[in-house]
């Protein structure tokens, strides 16, 4: 892989459930937004629990930043003529950039997977959805380590095609820990006719526990020695931190230097670690 334009940088946020998580929000909203990313994203809770703040955050983007919001949108508990009202708000609020994903079992991981009777099974369904409404941009998901639910990483890479055949513009990988899974969906879904741009998401690994968690849910293993090095440090939060930052760091610089189009930022509504790997990758 050879990288052919400047590397691209955006930043993931989640709506707020109370009134002080808002303003530590835009307070990492406000501290990200000179580093010009290309984009910020703003996620959609299970079962569109948080439906209402992720479009009041998304407008308040668009009314009060120069920042770029993609809006994510999942098929979770909504039916079709529902997710279409949706999407012509976020059109009609200025929003022409969406994330269209089926989303995670209401129930949890493991709990199977039920459609909202009139809506949709597949995150095709709402990319097509998306692209017959007007949305410009359409992200959806990508899987390095397999999709849970997926019978094979094969299968993810021709999906993926799929999601592309059907309208989207770009895909962002869940959480992943090993720059070769990065590359080697980069080349099934190539193989597949998949010519999107496939944005790597990483997280500065900055708290053990909310790693574990999310790898969980991306159906990525952590590998041993970045979890050693990460427990070395346990018990002086500083130097985990530190050391989160480091290894965040190094696996953005091999992705970017094996072609990788840019880096999508998971920030958990904190702009510190995020940050200060973007500075490292600018120096």
């Amino acid at each position: 892989m050879t990288q052919s334009q400047p590397a691209q940088f955006s930043f993931e946020f989640f709506p707020p459930a109370t009134n002080e998580g808002e303003i530590r929000l835009w307070d990492a909203i406000r501290e990200l937004e000179p580093l010009n990313p290309n984009f910020v994203s703003v996620t959609y809770g299970a079962g569109g629990s948080t439906r209402d703040r992720t479009l009041r955050v998304t407008e308040r983007i668009v009314n009060e930043t120069k920042l770029k919001p993609v809006a994510h949108l999942t098929c979770v508990g909504s039916s079709g003529t529902e997710l279409s009202e949706i999407i012509n708000l976020l059109l009609s609020s200025g929003v022409t950039s969406l994330m269209a994903l089926r989303g995670d079992p209401p129930g949890g991981l493991d709990k199977p997977w039920e459609p909202h009777p009139s809506g949709f099974t597949h995150a095709v369904e709402l990319v097509e959805l998306a692209r017959e409404l007007g949305m410009k941009e359409i992200g959806v998901a990508a899987f390095p380590d397999k999709h849970p639910e997926s019978s094979s990483l094969e299968f993810d890479a021709e999906v993926l095609a799929k999601k592309q055949d059907a309208g989207a513009t770009m895909a962002i990988t869940q959480l992943f820990f090993k720059p070769d899974s990065y590359f080697a969906l980069v080349d099934r879904a190539r193989a597949y006719g998949c010519t999107i741009p496939i944005i790597p998401g990483v997280m500065p690994l900055t708290d053990e526990k909310q790693i574990l968690k999310f790898a969980q849910l991306s159906g990525s293993e952590m590998p041993p020695e970045i979890l050693k090095y990460l427990k070395e440090g346990s018990t002086q939060p500083v130097e985990v931190a530190k050391r989160g930052v480091e290894v965040a760091t190094n696996l953005s610089a091999e992705l970017l230097a094996g072609g990788a189009p840019g880096i999508h930022f998971y920030t958990m509504n904190r702009s510190s670690a995020s940050r200060e790997v973007f500075m490292n990758l600018q120096s």
